[in-house]
């Protein structure tokens, strides 16, 4: 075979002292790379990757992020790094809180996972300018992402520091540090054709310049099919097994598998369901593939206003395994914790083969075969005496149809659009299409202050409220200018050159005269004077003489808006908000926000009057906002105006209280549904943007997983708003009066906010006895030994509340031919009587619990029928939980 080795320059040679630091992760090792695998410390291995945006989440969620990855059968974190967030201010660096870049890739190596670290740095990730710091675009002669020397400098200079930070900190593999794979620029072949000749400068320059950092790991370009031949290419998308690297000397790599979407306002929630997302991975390992990231694994939070877009909204749940608040989202997470178990089984067998025995086994079913010698004893077991191995791959890829397929001599039932894994080339571990994983049911429950108790109720269900709060005060936020530091142009400048994306919000304030004779013209012809604005971008509201007349939102599009006007002076403000930043395409410095082209007054007696050139004054941003009226100190200093329950939904005003935590350890979210659109802060941490947005009536229905997947297959919520759920992060927040201050802009009512807890309350189980046996049962002495084979285990269903939970109860349960799904079961007519009595007892009480399916445990209700269990089960926080609340 053909190995690449990173060779690693004399001076960053391990010294004793550097070993004894890093010992606590990793004894040191080199990471290479054939055409097979990456090689970690001499041995190929391949690689399930698990995609966690640290700013996406707190410090103190991330140790249990990271677990939980683990547990789900990760060997690799891999994460962006986010240059805005850390270098906001050029020169001035921000390595702190969420942005403690040092401490998660610590906390990744302190749990045994390897890290891929993508420095970029521009990065994409549905983030606020890509993450690119918006000063970058002032730096003069600068253009992004192509052979243009400021930006060269700027982007040497940061990647550079990134790497020395991780090298000073002993994080690199060599070092005993977790970082095995780096990557420079990101999804670049997607643009590189708009810069012509210098875009290929610029690729071999980035490869070139990422390596002489002597970071000592590989690096990788995603999308990117003229990296050079230093460089790992790799594939980004919904599937990869077709992906071949643009080199026979480099392995296939998956560094983005989009295992849902993101979500925009007044859009749909894009869903993917589990056994597409499970196909398209173990196609990827069928087919050749080495390292797979799902992207996301946890989505987290766009806290403050780091959402691109324009317009995506604050959550990045993703449809990930761990949903927004790091929950597991079953049977996402169960099913591929499965499939991952399963590819560790035929490991031997994949790092072994240097290529698989293609075998066609119908017009659509294939399969791939994967043989070799035992490599080492001590790394992993056999399930041969003979000393070779053999791990096999079978796929149906018809998108309707199951099919029998003849394989070694046994006959298999494929299901349509699915993968059976085969770890000793007989006995399926596990096919993508056949889930034995739980079902989870998220509910929220609301927080009563005045009782301290929970009251679970499904939201549609709710009659009764306690709202988070009965006193709320208010402030009036001024239209237009409102200090001192206003400043005034005969142009229509750009929104960014002037807030440099300080603020949301940019006022434009011009002062018009109407004679007497065009109040005349406009009654006598009874038409009305319109203002016409080119062209804008993400929202315009339009007040004249302090009244709003209108809105309009849409990406650099022609506005035209009716407007009343009096005889004599008239002021016309113009307010200019974004709403993310553009973060993907070429010339991104180019794209502004705000207003282009001309702003005129049309309809008036001598034609159109061009305010273009008028002289208008700009105002940055909100009073509220500059004199931090979400912090504890500020918002005490001025004078707020009690919130009567009789008050008018206002306009453009701030809004605040305090409010108890919910007891316990679940996830906190404010139901902002009562509100318009604003911002929110708690504590003065800025939980994000709200907008109430609904997304369209039609569109959403029922899921197929059968066939390819796009975004806009599987989408729900329609017809509802895109999001009302606000994450606020437990470690922000503390036992009594917490500060809650809202900016609302189009008159929304805070008094019908609530305060909630989300927790897994119901799950749900369903497996037949013809199941495959728990995979951790491959690796059993009587298994390996084969003292028993492994068709004589038993399936298992298993049950698994969050942590801190317990099974309380058991809703349902039928062993026989149940009907129906989670929370929708019904016994059949085949039902054995003590199903009720024996997951009873093997269940409640306990965080977790595993029932055999079989007979002998349950009696035979029904001879010659294959029977299934079917089981609901209430979760409850523990006593402990519960204790832990009432302090």
């Amino acid at each position: 075979m053909v190995s690449t080795q990173i060779t690693l320059p004399c001076l960053l040679l391990l010294t004793t002292a550097i070993i004894a630091v890093a010992g606590e992760y990793f004894t040191p090792f080199n990471v290479s790379y054939d055409h097979r695998a990456l090689i970690i410390d001499g041995r190929r291995r391949m690689l399930i990757s698990a995609g966690i945006h640290y700013p996406r989440a707190t410090p103190q969620m991330w140790p249990d992020l990271i677990a939980k990855s683990k547990e789900g059968g990760a060997d690799v974190i891999q994460t962006y790094v986010f240059w805005s967030g850390h270098e906001p201010v050029k020169g001035k660096y921000n390595f702190q809180g969420r942005y403690d870049l040092v401490k998660f890739v610590k906390l990744v190596g302190s749990n045994g996972l390897y890290l891929h670290l993508r420095i970029g740095p521009y990065v994409c990730a549905e983030w606020n300018f890509g993450g690119f710091p918006v000063w970058l675009r002032d730096v003069p002669g600068i253009e992004f992402r192509t052979n243009n020397e400021p930006f060269k400098e700027e982007m040497q200079r940061f990647v550079k520091k990134i790497v020395e930070l991780m090298r000073e900190e002993n994080l690199f593999s060599w070092q005993g540090g977790p970082i095995i794979m780096l990557q420079i620029e990101n999804e670049y072949g997607d643009i590189e054709g708009s810069f012509g000749q210098k875009g290929k400068d610029y690729v071999k320059w980035a490869a070139k310049m990422a390596v002489g950092l002597g970071a000592g790991v590989p690096w990788v370009m995603c999308r990117q099919v003229d990296a050079p031949e230093y460089i790992l290419d790799a594939c980004n998308g919904y599937y990869c097994d077709s992906f071949r690297p643009n080199s026979k000397k480099k392995p296939m790599l998956w560094t983005e598998n989009w295992d849902g979407w993101y979500a925009y306002w007044g859009g749909p929630l894009p869903h993917r369901p589990v056994e597409d997302l499970a196909f398209a991975v173990a196609r990827f390992f069928q087919r050749g593939g080495s390292f797979q990231n799902y992207y996301m694994y946890f989505g987290g939070t766009n806290f403050g206003r780091t959402s691109g877009g324009p317009n995506y909204i604050t959550s990045y749940d993703y449809d990930a395994p761990l949903d927004e608040y790091g929950l597991l989202s079953q049977p996402k997470w169960g099913h591929l914790k499965d499939l991952h178990a399963a590819i560790k089984l035929c490991e031997p067998a994949l790092v072994a083969a240097d290529s698989p025995q293609y075998m066609k086994l119908g017009p659509k079913q294939e399969a791939h075969v994967y043989r070799g010698n035992i490599l080492d004893e001590g790394q992993i077991r056999t399930f041969s005496k003979s000393g070779s191995i053999c791990a096999a791959f079978l796929a149906n890829i018809d998108e309707h149809k199951a099919a029998d397929a003849e394989f070694l001599g046994q006959v298999y039932t494929l299901p349509p659009w699915s993968v059976s894994i085969l770890p000793d080339c007989k006995h399926v571990a596990f096919n993508t299409a056949k889930v034995g994983a739980q079902t989870s049911i998220k509910l929220v429950e609301l927080n009563l202050p005045s009782s301290k108790m929970y009251i679970p109720q499904l939201l549609m269900f709710q009659e009764e409220v306690t709202y988070i709060a009965h006193d709320w005060m208010t402030l009036k936020e001024p239209i237009g200018l409102w200090s001192n530091n206003n400043f005034t142009s005969r142009s229509i400048m750009e929104h960014l050159n002037v807030t440099k994306d300080k603020s949301d919000y940019l006022w434009y304030t011009t002062r018009i005269y109407i004679s007497d004779d065009e109040i005349s013209f406009w009654e006598e012809n009874e038409v009305s004077p319109e203002l016409s604005i080119d062209s804008m971008r993400d929202l315009v509201r339009i007040f004249i003489n302090g009244e709003l007349s209108g809105s309009a939102k849409g990406q650099w599009i022609k506005v035209v808006h009716p407007i009343q006007l009096v005889q004599g002076y008239n002021d016309i403000v113009l307010l200019s908000e974004t709403v993310g930043l553009q973060n993907y395409g070429a010339f991104l410095e180019k794209d502004g926000a705000g207003f282009r082209g001309r702003i005129k007054l049309t309809n008036s007696k001598n034609g159109d009057i061009d305010l273009t050139e008028s002289s208008w004054t700009y105002q940055v941003g909100l009073k509220g906002e500059f004199l931090k009226l979400y912090t504890r100190e500020k918002a005490e200093s001025v004078r707020w105006t009690k919130l009567t329950p009789v008050a008018t939904p206002s306009i453009f005003s701030w809004y605040k209280t305090y409010f108890d935590a919910p007891g316990g350890t679940d996830p906190v979210v404010l139901n902002l549904g009562s509100m318009g659109k604003g911002q929110a802060w708690v504590n003065g941490h800025h939980i994000g943007r709200y907008w109430n947005l609904v997304s369209p009536k039609g569109g959403c229905r029922s899921c197929d997983y059968r066939g390819a997947y796009s975004s806009d297959k599987c989408t729900t919520n329609c017809g509802d708003p895109t999001q009302i759920w606000y994450h606020v992060p437990r470690s922000w927040l503390q036992r009594n009066q917490n500060l809650l201050v809202m900016f609302e802009e189009t008159g929304g009512n805070p008094s019908k906010i609530t305060i909630n807890t989300i927790s897994s309350q119901t799950i749900c189980g369903q497996v037949p006895e013809t199941h495959y046996p728990p995979l951790q049962m491959w690796w059993h002495p009587d298994i390996t030994k084969g003292k028993i084979s492994i068709n004589d285990v038993t399936p298992e269903l298993h049950l698994q509340c969050e942590d801190e939970h317990t099974i309380s109860s058991i809703e349902f349960a039928s062993y026989g031919t149940p009907q129906g799904k989670c929370q929708y079961f019904s016994e059949g007519n085949c039902h054995a009587p003590n199903s009720l009595s024996v997951v009873s007892q093997a269940c409640e009480g306990r965080n977790s619990c595993s029932i055999k399916v079989s007979n002998a445990v349950f009696g035979d209700p029904c001879r010659g029928t294959v029977k299934t269990l079917s089981v609901e089960a209430r979760c409850s926080p523990s006593s402990f939980s519960r204790s832990a609340s009432m302090k």
